[in-house]
């Protein structure tokens, strides 16, 4: 692939929609990973006794534990969110901003 196909693809709408949205959906992700996270962090900083308190009366099991295994279970989905858009949605603009450059290219006699 030459200098002008890559300039081609990077000037092409299709392409520049999917940097868009590729973009803002990494951002909304990672904002909710963060607010969780930080969520938590500031709840073991701040309400130690909340944690450290039983999910049930008699039980063993403090309310710790899910709530650290949840974001860990967050974060497994969030990247499957990810996936399941870039492959449905993100990957089909890619294709079609390369198919729009080829052809371009193949008319001017480029390719």
């Amino acid at each position: 692939m030459d200098e002008r196909q890559v300039d081609a693809i990077l000037q092409n709408p299709k392409f520049k929609e999917m940097v868009a949205k590729k973009s803002k959906l990494s951002w909304t992700l990672t904002a909710i990973m963060l607010f969780v996270y930080v969520g938590f962090m500031l709840l073991v900083g701040y309400n130690k006794e909340f944690l450290l308190s039983k999910v049930s009366e008699g039980g063993v099991t403090t309310w710790g534990i899910p709530l650290g295994l949840s974001i860990i279970v967050l974060s497994f989905l969030l990247c499957g969110v990810y996936s399941y858009i870039a492959n449905n949605s993100l990957d089909q603009l890619t294709e079609e901003a390369m198919k729009e450059v080829e052809e371009i290219a193949h008319e001017k006699g480029l390719h």
